[in-house]
């Protein structure tokens, strides 16, 4: 066996090119063709681009596209946390506002108000004034429902303004507090005797004691025919004595006076005769007004309307029948009727005097203890003072209980 390692160069066999290349290792002088899959015509096609040369032959997988300068990442994160910064700067800003708002509400007695006080202003021409007296009647700007301050106020303006040729007042509610009762009556009764223009009263689902005090004085009541009206008669509410349970609790109470009478209706003593009688004597004198009104508005004896006042209730037909009222019928055939009755004309603006609808602290209030579970079976200490609290606070109302 011949020993490769001591030959000499001369004496070594003659080495074979590689097939189908040249000694040198130079690719073949004839290209060959190549198949590329439709992937590595798009790496040909890239690199031609961005190289500016034509390629022979790219293997798969061994281009990789040029790299274009652009942002770098950490910049990237920047910006976006940046944004982001901006954003929650904003929405506090919002929300710090809102509060702003919210706490000044509070402090007003509003925590929300929406739409703008409709007023004489927004008449184009002669208009009728459509004066809604909806939900309790009572003082003030209640925010909820009946807004006494906007009715007497509407009523003043419309007084003042020559192109209003009448006032109807949209009922719908069970009555309220004598004294918001009274100034309403008051105010219509005042409307009339400076103007002279009609006022008429169209009740709707129920238009009830002090729903109907303030319809008295109109030139024509109008009851839909499901209405219930009536009730004409006064309220104080319910006296609570819890003397018995605070016996039972083993809890006495003492009251400092500088009279008899000056605790009468406290819920820690017994209610005395005498007590009872000045209770009624208030009672009887918010009666007397009430009936005396009636009488007056609807040319009726008194002793007619004590026969019809002992606090029922009526429906419209039967309200109708007693003369409580002048006509059933809806809305409509009351505004129809007061152009027909004053020749008004068709062309006369129905102008609905609403006022902006706001949510004040004590209604809201008012909401969470409606919701508030009333059946539970053991008073808390806080149930029993608020039961007591009800009879240290006293007010006539002509409403329906």
């Amino acid at each position: 066996m011949d020993n490769f390692d001591n030959r000499t160069p001369d004496q070594e066999p003659e080495k074979k090119p590689e097939q189908g290349r040249t000694p040198q290792g130079a690719p073949k002088t004839e290209q060959q063709k190549v198949y590329y899959r439709p992937y590595q015509q798009y790496q040909q096609q890239q690199y031609q681009q961005q190289s500016g040369q034509t390629p022979g032959y790219v293997p798969q997988g061994n281009y990789q596209p040029v790299q274009r300068a652009g942002m770098p990442s950490w910049l990237k994160v920047l910006l976006i946390v940046a944004l982001i910064m901006v954003l929650i700067i904003y929405l506090m800003g919002s929300c710090v506002a809102g509060i702003g708002e919210a706490v000044k509400g509070v402090a007003d007695g509003t925590l929300t108000s929406t739409g703008t006080d409709v007023t004489t202003a927004d008449a184009k021409g002669d208009y009728i004034g459509i004066l809604h007296v909806e939900g309790t009647i009572s003082e003030g700007s209640t925010a909820v429902g009946y807004n006494h301050n906007y009715n007497l106020n509407s009523i003043s303006d419309m007084a003042k303004d020559d192109r209003n040729k009448g006032i109807i007042l949209y009922l719908n509610t069970p009555g309220g507090s004598v004294y918001a009762s009274d100034e309403l009556y008051f105010a219509i009764k005042d409307y009339q005797e400076k103007t002279k223009r009609p006022v008429y009263a169209s009740m709707q689902s129920m238009a009830a004691s002090g729903g109907y005090y303030v319809s008295a004085p109109c030139d024509k009541i109008y009851s839909n025919r499901n209405g219930i009206t009536g009730s004409i008669g006064v309220t104080m509410g319910e006296m609570y004595d819890v003397t018995e349970l605070m016996e039972k609790l083993g809890v006495k109470a003492t009251a400092i006076t500088s009279g008899r009478n000056k605790a009468m209706g406290s819920s820690t003593q017994e209610l005395t005769e005498e007590q009872m009688a000045i209770f009624q004597s208030i009672i009887d004198e918010a009666y007397d007004q009430f009936t005396g009104i009636v009488a007056e508005g609807r040319g009726m004896d008194i002793e007619t309307v004590r026969e019809l006042a002992d606090g029922r209730i009526y429906t419209a037909a039967q309200a109708k029948e007693n003369g409580l009222i002048d006509e059933v019928g809806t809305y409509d055939d009351c505004l129809a009727a007061m152009i027909k009755d004053n020749a008004l004309g068709a062309d006369v603006q129905i102008l609905d005097f609403v006022p902006a609808e706001e949510m004040d602290i004590m209604s809201l209030l008012g909401m969470v203890s409606e919701n508030l579970d009333k059946n539970a079976a053991i008073p808390t200490a806080d149930q029993i003072r608020e039961l007591m609290d009800l009879n240290n606070s006293f007010r006539l109302m002509y409403i329906l209980d």
